[in-house]
């Protein structure tokens, strides 16, 4: 169970690194990334493109999250990728609704959903 106060700094935050597995490595992988919380759940994404960050979470889904808005706190979770079309509209969606700079990027919802990464951290323990 994570604490009071480092759920709220997640919950506030919108900056986070996250820690890998490479997936031809096996070394660690440590790099920034936004991350958005909807309903509660904890959504790593990105603009529509490949990500090594999630080649490295397909072959080891183990990551680290690293809370660094608020609290700083090193969570150990696993990602499950979202690939049903309906769950990946409805949470880019969502997303652009929270985040302006993500709809100035151009792009339509049609493409976020299509071509993005999209994945839920859940939290271990």
């Amino acid at each position: 169970m994570i604490n009071a106060h480092v759920r709220a700094a997640i919950d506030a935050g919108m900056t986070c690194d996250i820690t890998t597995t490479g997936r031809s490595s096996g070394e660690p992988r440590r790099i920034e990334i936004w991350y958005f919380v909807i309903d509660g759940e904890i959504y790593l994404t990105g603009t529509p493109g490949r990500r090594d960050w999630l080649a490295n979470l397909r072959a080891h889904p183990h990551l680290t999250l690293h809370v660094k808005e608020g609290a700083h706190a090193d969570l150990a979770a696993t990602a499950e990728e979202i690939t049903d079309p309906a769950e990946r509209r409805r949470i880019m969606d969502r997303v652009r609704e929270r985040e302006a700079w993500y709809v100035e990027q151009g792009h339509s919802l049609d493409h976020w959903v299509a071509g993005s990464p999209l994945v839920h951290v859940v939290l271990d323990g």
